[in-house]
């Protein structure tokens, strides 16, 4: 495979890199693409350094497969021209994920849909993801009405801006913001900026995102939280359905479910936690509790590293499905 990874200088680019080597994706030619203040810089993979080129030089190279993370308007102009050159697109940003006419995938829940007529396929948001494949078995076993999310957000979803940020700030050093407010030893209520709802853009990719690969009947209402953390978001997560459970085979549903681990044992202080989500793929799931203040009602608690399973990582799973369904060869 030829693969060009779009953005591959920035912190979810870098990470992408990491994947690919790490599942031993067949990458023949690698193609690393960057703005064009990037171009001509080195990158490393699988201990070879690779040069840095623009879009243009990368389209003209016809890559079979292109993982993007390079910001919204990047995808927008320059996803359409990858693809006409017969390169399958796999989108980070939020660009295409509300476009009727595109796929919005995470392998394990709905990767079934994938065509090989799918030439830009989305990849969710971070905090979707993490939620959704803990979601998926118990809505299937279930039947979910409603979601309250509350989010705690890693700096590193703003990027090495708001890493950079954090860093001034316990060194007492003044520097560039990322956030209008300090953000060591503090939280900030804002995930991206407002809509007219008095709802972030954050918090709204939750609502709609789970509607269009889940089920569009769950009613989902979200508060997105930017904590001081590095290793990954953190989701308190309150589930109703429409018939009543058993917590013990809600344990069994999650412990069985591809891409999870099961972290719950309270009473030897066993839960998920960013500092140890961090670096790894699963997404983790604990404090799981019946609420006793409404039937049919669920607790629980989820953690990923954002950016792994909330970005790269399932941005390259993706792309093995698409070789493994055979959507994917070499042009």
């Amino acid at each position: 495979m030829k693969v060009a990874v779009v953005g591959a200088t920035g912190m979810v680019g870098n990470v992408m890199l990491e994947v690919l080597k790490e599942q031993q994706f067949p990458v023949t030619e690698l193609i690393p693409v960057a703005s064009e203040r990037s171009v001509g810089n080195q990158v490393v993979y699988n201990g070879k350094s690779y040069r840095v080129v623009g879009m243009q030089t990368a389209v003209d190279m016809r890559p079979d497969v292109a993982i993007f993370s390079a910001g919204g308007d990047t995808s927008l102009e320059w996803a359409p021209k990858f693809a006409e050159a017969g390169t399958t697109v796999i989108d980070n940003s939020s660009a295409w994920r509300m476009d009727p006419t595109k796929k919005l995938v995470v392998p394990e829940i709905n990767g079934n849909v994938l065509t090989s007529e799918d030439k830009i396929i989305a990849n969710p948001n971070c905090s979707t993801i993490q939620l959704l494949l803990a979601l998926s078995p118990l809505h299937k076993a279930y039947s979910i009405k409603r979601v309250v999310v509350s989010t705690y957000q890693s700096i590193t979803g703003t990027g090495v801006k708001a890493v950079q940020q954090m860093e001034n700030e316990r060194e007492g050093i003044s520097g560039e913001m990322a956030y209008k407010y300090p953000i060591d030893k503090n939280c900030i209520p804002q995930c991206d900026s407002f809509l007219e709802n008095g709802y972030t853009k954050e918090e709204m990719k939750l609502t709609n995102e789970t509607k269009k690969i889940l089920d569009p009947n769950i009613h989902v209402t979200a508060t997105a939280v930017r904590v001081p953390v590095v290793g990954g978001h953190s989701e308190a997560v309150n589930v109703e359905f429409e018939r009543d459970f058993d917590l013990a085979d809600i344990r069994r549903l999650l412990s069985t479910q591809s891409g999870i681990t099961l972290q719950d044992d309270p009473a030897a202080f066993d839960y998920p936690m960013p500092k140890y989500a961090e670096g790894k793929n699963d997404v983790f799931v604990g404090r799981i509790r019946r609420d006793e203040s409404q039937a049919n009602t669920l607790n629980m608690w989820i953690v990923a590293d954002n950016l792994r399973k909330g970005a790269a990582t399932n941005a390259v799973q993706i792309a093995q499905l698409l070789i493994e369904k055979g959507l994917l060869s070499s042009n």
